[in-house]
């Protein structure tokens, strides 16, 4: 498992500039929504000589903004992301909304 701190320097940056324009309402020009989700959630794609690296959030939620997932992409053929990598995004955005609906009442 992929921990954010041991991105290279520019993959955190870029990621961390992407999430910032979604905390002020803005969209990163590398965020493409994330198929199969449908709108709200978002992926940051960040190629680097060391790989591939991606960050999924979502703005969904009204006035937040939750990373559901950051990794780096391991396959070496096609551009698809893993289901397995999918499945714990789908799993974390469940989470996130239980948390947003708790913090409405």
């Amino acid at each position: 498992m992929a921990v954010v701190r041991e991105f290279p320097q520019a993959v955190r940056e870029e990621m961390g500039y992407a999430l910032y324009q979604a905390q002020t309402g803005e969209k990163h020009e590398s965020a493409k929504p994330l198929k199969g989700f449908g709108s709200g959630v978002l992926e940051v794609v960040s190629d680097h000589r060391s790989g591939t690296y991606r960050a999924v959030y979502t703005v969904r939620l009204a006035g937040k903004v939750y990373v559901l997932h950051a990794f780096q992409k391991k396959a070496k053929r096609g551009i698809a992301t893993p289901k397995s990598e999918l499945e714990l995004v789908k799993q974390r955005l469940q989470r996130a909304m239980e948390l947003h609906a708790r913090q409405e009442d």
